[in-house]
């Protein structure tokens, strides 16, 4: 069944529509050129390999729920939302270098990160492992990864937390988790088909995505619960677009998006956590 748009699930919501270029000059935009990397655009970042949160459908559109929320950002900002399709890896650089306004691809929100760039935290997610479907391997705890070839993404907050966890494993005397990275949680997934892999690393969302395709088995899942958050490199268009969640947070279409794909959703005003904090 069709996901149902903000308008339905949200009285008095804006229209989710893409906005438009015709659109955007229907009203002011709510930054200045100064802020942005092309004046009239939201240009954003995403890795979209991460169902239902951002990917690319038959047709080859964008969709998910992080895509839904650019777009809506964008159109409150009298903007055109526009997207470059890039590895997480590449993200920060891009960023700092001028290549995109914002990343929103859920970034998880840490202090290192927060000291670099402007971030909004707006939902919370935390790690999950995958596995082949009827799990073969018995995988119900961390020590069960053990020994195991454990694929995840590259450069990420996973990354991170997987290789904590192989230490933990280890410093118990058990056999070493082998991580194996790859250049998007894409390939790590069809390394996990092949059988190249005995198990996948990525957010609760995507994990229980597959499962309940049927693909995989999500083995272990609420792993370092953390904030996921937008992150832009301007100040002003940071401030901006904390003023949009907020007045998404008060027509109440914030929570019914995030309700709709079972995100934990914030519940006190939005805020950036950057810099200058």
């Amino acid at each position: 069944m069709a996901r149902m748009t903000l308008a339905t699930l949200a009285a008095g919501a804006a229209s989710l529509a893409l906005a438009s270029a015709a659109a955007a000059q229907d009203c002011e935009p709510k930054v200045s050129d100064a802020a942005l990397i092309e004046p009239g655009k939201l240009i954003m970042s995403t890795n979209p390999t991460l169902p239902p949160m951002q990917f690319v459908d038959s047709e080859g559109e964008l969709k998910g729920m992080r895509i839904t929320l650019g777009n809506e950002i964008a159109e409150r900002l009298c903007l055109e939302p526009e997207y470059v399709r890039i590895e997480f890896s590449a993200m920060i650089p891009g960023l700092q270098a001028g290549r995109w306004d914002v990343i929103n691809t859920g970034i998880f929100w840490t202090e290192e990160r927060a000291a670099m760039m402007q971030m909004v935290p707006y939902e919370s997610q935390a790690i999950s492992v995958s596995v082949p479907d009827g799990n073969p391997e018995d995988i119900a705890s961390v020590d069960d990864l053990a020994g195991k070839v454990v694929g995840v993404e590259i450069g990420g907050f996973e990354e991170a937390r997987l290789r904590l966890l192989a230490e933990e494993v280890a410093a118990k005397g058990l056999d070493p988790v082998e991580v194996r990275t790859f250049d998007n949680f894409a390939t790590a997934y069809q390394a996990l088909r092949a059988g190249q892999t005995d198990a996948t690393v990525t957010i609760d969302s995507t994990a229980a995505e597959y499962a309940k395709r049927g693909e995989f088995d999500r083995a272990i899942s609420g792993l370092f619960p953390t904030p996921v958050a937008l992150a832009m490199a301007n100040e002003e268009l940071a401030g901006a677009i904390v003023d949009v969640m907020n007045d998404m947070m008060e027509d109440g279409s914030y929570k019914a998006l995030l309700d709709e794909y079972g995100v934990l959703a914030n519940t006190e005003p939005f805020s950036v956590r950057g810099p200058s904090e």
